[in-house]
């Protein structure tokens, strides 16, 4: 129990990093925190949550301090990593983020897109950090 509290204490504080605070969450877009687990390499860990994207939403430019690996549980989105043309993932599709790799998502359609994000990130670094990239789109 102390254990699981202690992992509340952490997740909260490390959420209310400046880092993260400084990027608002856009309108439309939530994240559902499912699981945090120390990995058995030292100084990682994973988190594991639910993005919904509403239709006509976007999750800004941003990067994360490990590698995501996303699965498209529901709706279509479309993914663009820095220097890559965009990809439309449906549901069942996966992606597969870079440490470090700037990428946005966005909802084109008229229904909720939601992933499944599975971050293998350094410990004590916040999850998500806003990137500044000019992209086509």
């Amino acid at each position: 129990m102390i254990r699981h509290i202690r992992t509340l204490i952490t997740a909260a504080l490390l959420f209310a990093t400046p880092a993260v605070a400084a990027m608002p969450v856009p309108e439309g877009v939530s994240r559902t925190d499912l699981q945090r687990h120390d990995l058995s390499a030292p100084g990682r860990e994973t988190v594991q949550a639910r993005i919904d994207i509403a239709p006509g939403a976007v999750a800004p430019w941003h990067r994360h301090p490990g590698e995501e690996v996303i699965y498209v549980i529901e709706g279509t989105l479309e993914y663009q990593l820095e220097g890559q043309p965009p990809v439309t993932l449906k549901a069942g599709d996966v992606l597969f983020v870079p440490a470090g790799v700037a990428h946005t998502a966005r909802n084109r359609t008229a229904t909720n897109g939601a992933e499944l994000a599975t971050y293998i990130v350094e410990k004590g670094k916040p999850l998500l950090v806003p990137a500044d990239v000019v992209a086509e789109r």
